[in-house]
Protein backbone atom coordinates (compact mmCIF):
# COMPACT_ATOMS: atom_id res chain seq x y z
CA UNK A 1 0.00 0.00 0.00
CA UNK A 2 2.79 2.42 0.93
CA UNK A 3 4.66 1.69 -2.30
CA UNK A 4 1.52 2.44 -4.35
CA UNK A 5 0.96 5.72 -2.51
CA UNK A 6 4.62 6.65 -2.96
CA UNK A 7 4.36 5.95 -6.71
CA UNK A 8 1.28 8.19 -7.01
CA UNK A 9 3.01 11.01 -5.08
CA UNK A 10 6.06 10.75 -7.38
CA UNK A 11 3.91 10.85 -10.52
CA UNK A 12 1.95 13.86 -9.25
CA UNK A 13 5.18 15.63 -8.26
CA UNK A 14 6.69 14.95 -11.69
CA UNK A 15 3.58 16.34 -13.38
CA UNK A 16 3.73 19.49 -11.27
CA UNK A 17 7.42 20.05 -11.94
CA UNK A 18 6.90 20.21 -15.72
CA UNK A 19 3.70 22.24 -15.46
CA UNK A 20 5.53 25.59 -15.15
CA UNK A 21 7.85 25.11 -18.14
CA UNK A 22 7.34 27.42 -21.09
CA UNK A 23 8.48 26.73 -24.64
CA UNK A 24 11.56 28.92 -25.36
CA UNK A 25 10.01 30.14 -28.65
CA UNK A 26 6.86 31.24 -26.80
CA UNK A 27 9.01 32.94 -24.16
CA UNK A 28 10.98 34.82 -26.82
CA UNK A 29 7.81 36.09 -28.53
CA UNK A 30 6.23 37.04 -25.19
CA UNK A 31 9.27 39.02 -24.02
CA UNK A 32 10.05 40.84 -27.29
CA UNK A 33 8.95 44.48 -26.96
CA UNK A 34 5.90 45.48 -28.98
CA UNK A 35 6.94 48.82 -30.49
CA UNK A 36 5.04 50.40 -33.37
CA UNK A 37 6.91 52.76 -35.68
CA UNK A 38 4.34 55.39 -36.74
CA UNK A 39 1.10 56.92 -35.50
CA UNK A 40 -0.87 55.06 -38.19
CA UNK A 41 0.70 51.72 -37.27
CA UNK A 42 0.26 52.42 -33.55
CA UNK A 43 -3.44 53.22 -34.05
CA UNK A 44 -3.97 49.97 -35.97
CA UNK A 45 -2.06 47.95 -33.38
CA UNK A 46 -4.03 49.56 -30.53
CA UNK A 47 -7.30 48.62 -32.24
CA UNK A 48 -6.02 45.04 -32.62
CA UNK A 49 -5.08 45.03 -28.92
CA UNK A 50 -8.65 46.02 -28.00
CA UNK A 51 -10.07 43.34 -30.30
CA UNK A 52 -7.77 40.67 -28.83
CA UNK A 53 -8.63 41.51 -25.22
CA UNK A 54 -12.38 41.61 -25.99
CA UNK A 55 -12.15 38.18 -27.63
CA UNK A 56 -9.88 36.49 -25.07
CA UNK A 57 -10.87 37.85 -21.67
CA UNK A 58 -13.26 36.05 -19.38
CA UNK A 59 -13.59 39.34 -17.51
CA UNK A 60 -15.37 42.47 -18.74
CA UNK A 61 -13.29 45.38 -20.06
CA UNK A 62 -13.35 47.94 -17.27
CA UNK A 63 -11.37 50.73 -18.95
CA UNK A 64 -10.54 51.44 -22.59
CA UNK A 65 -8.73 54.68 -23.43
CA UNK A 66 -5.99 55.75 -25.85
CA UNK A 67 -3.36 54.56 -23.35
CA UNK A 68 -4.99 51.80 -21.27
CA UNK A 69 -7.12 48.70 -21.80
CA UNK A 70 -7.92 47.01 -18.49
CA UNK A 71 -10.29 44.21 -17.56
CA UNK A 72 -11.87 43.59 -14.21
CA UNK A 73 -10.53 40.71 -12.12
CA UNK A 74 -8.91 38.56 -11.23
CA UNK A 75 -11.57 37.12 -8.95
CA UNK A 76 -10.44 35.27 -5.85
CA UNK A 77 -9.22 31.78 -6.58
CA UNK A 78 -10.06 31.82 -10.30
CA UNK A 79 -7.57 30.72 -12.96
CA UNK A 80 -8.88 33.11 -15.66
CA UNK A 81 -6.50 35.88 -16.69
CA UNK A 82 -7.16 39.56 -16.09
CA UNK A 83 -5.42 41.88 -18.56
CA UNK A 84 -3.81 45.31 -18.47
CA UNK A 85 -2.56 46.70 -21.79
CA UNK A 86 -0.71 50.02 -21.90
CA UNK A 87 0.38 52.32 -24.72
CA UNK A 88 3.40 54.48 -23.90
CA UNK A 89 4.77 57.04 -26.37
CA UNK A 90 8.54 57.04 -26.88
CA UNK A 91 10.64 60.20 -27.45
CA UNK A 92 11.40 59.15 -31.06
CA UNK A 93 7.71 59.17 -32.09
CA UNK A 94 7.19 55.42 -31.73
CA UNK A 95 5.10 53.83 -28.99
CA UNK A 96 5.45 50.69 -26.90
CA UNK A 97 2.42 48.54 -26.15
CA UNK A 98 2.80 46.74 -22.84
CA UNK A 99 1.05 43.50 -21.89
CA UNK A 100 0.33 42.23 -18.38
CA UNK A 101 -1.81 39.24 -17.43
CA UNK A 102 -2.45 37.71 -14.04
CA UNK A 103 -4.83 35.42 -12.22
CA UNK A 104 -5.61 34.47 -8.62
CA UNK A 105 -5.72 30.69 -8.99
CA UNK A 106 -3.64 28.58 -6.63
CA UNK A 107 -3.31 25.96 -9.39
CA UNK A 108 -1.89 28.48 -11.87
CA UNK A 109 -3.50 30.50 -14.63
CA UNK A 110 -5.44 29.26 -17.63
CA UNK A 111 -4.31 30.09 -20.23
CA UNK A 112 -0.65 30.36 -19.32
CA UNK A 113 0.24 34.09 -19.15
CA UNK A 114 3.38 33.61 -21.31
CA UNK A 115 1.38 31.85 -24.03
CA UNK A 116 -1.34 34.52 -23.83
CA UNK A 117 1.33 37.24 -24.15
CA UNK A 118 2.90 35.59 -27.18
CA UNK A 119 -0.51 35.13 -28.82
CA UNK A 120 -1.42 38.75 -28.07
CA UNK A 121 1.81 40.11 -29.58
CA UNK A 122 1.53 37.97 -32.71
CA UNK A 123 -2.09 39.06 -33.19
CA UNK A 124 -1.33 42.75 -32.67
CA UNK A 125 1.57 42.58 -35.15
CA UNK A 126 -0.72 40.85 -37.65
CA UNK A 127 1.33 37.62 -37.60
CA UNK A 128 -1.53 35.23 -36.83
CA UNK A 129 -4.16 33.78 -39.15
CA UNK A 130 -7.32 35.85 -39.02
CA UNK A 131 -5.56 38.96 -37.70
CA UNK A 132 -6.66 42.17 -39.40
CA UNK A 133 -4.07 43.32 -41.91
CA UNK A 134 -2.92 46.91 -42.30
CA UNK A 135 -1.46 48.86 -45.18
CA UNK A 136 1.82 49.26 -43.28
CA UNK A 137 4.92 47.56 -44.59
CA UNK A 138 6.02 44.41 -42.76
CA UNK A 139 9.08 44.80 -40.55
CA UNK A 140 10.76 41.86 -42.33
CA UNK A 141 10.63 40.89 -45.98
CA UNK A 142 8.45 37.95 -46.91
CA UNK A 143 10.33 34.67 -47.19
CA UNK A 144 11.33 33.69 -50.70
CA UNK A 145 10.88 30.25 -52.18
CA UNK A 146 13.59 27.86 -51.09
CA UNK A 147 14.78 24.50 -52.21
CA UNK A 148 13.20 21.76 -50.02
CA UNK A 149 16.65 20.70 -48.77
CA UNK A 150 17.19 24.22 -47.39
CA UNK A 151 14.16 23.75 -45.11
CA UNK A 152 15.77 20.82 -43.28
CA UNK A 153 14.89 21.02 -39.56
CA UNK A 154 12.49 23.94 -39.97
CA UNK A 155 8.75 24.07 -39.36
CA UNK A 156 6.66 24.93 -42.38
CA UNK A 157 2.88 25.14 -42.73
CA UNK A 158 1.29 21.95 -43.96
CA UNK A 159 -1.78 21.67 -46.17
CA UNK A 160 -4.01 21.51 -43.06
CA UNK A 161 -2.49 24.71 -41.65
CA UNK A 162 -0.57 22.92 -38.88
CA UNK A 163 3.20 23.22 -38.66
CA UNK A 164 5.17 20.31 -40.01
CA UNK A 165 8.80 19.90 -39.01
CA UNK A 166 11.07 18.74 -41.78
Amino acid sequence: MKKGLLAVVCIVAAGCSTQGQVDPDVMQIATTPLTCSSKAECDIWWQRAQTWVAGHSTYKIESSTDTLIQTSGPDGGKRALAYQITRTPNPDGTATIGFAAHCDGSMGCKPNPWEAGADFKQYVRGNTPGAPQSDTKPSQPAPTAMHPDALQGQSVPGTSGEAITQ
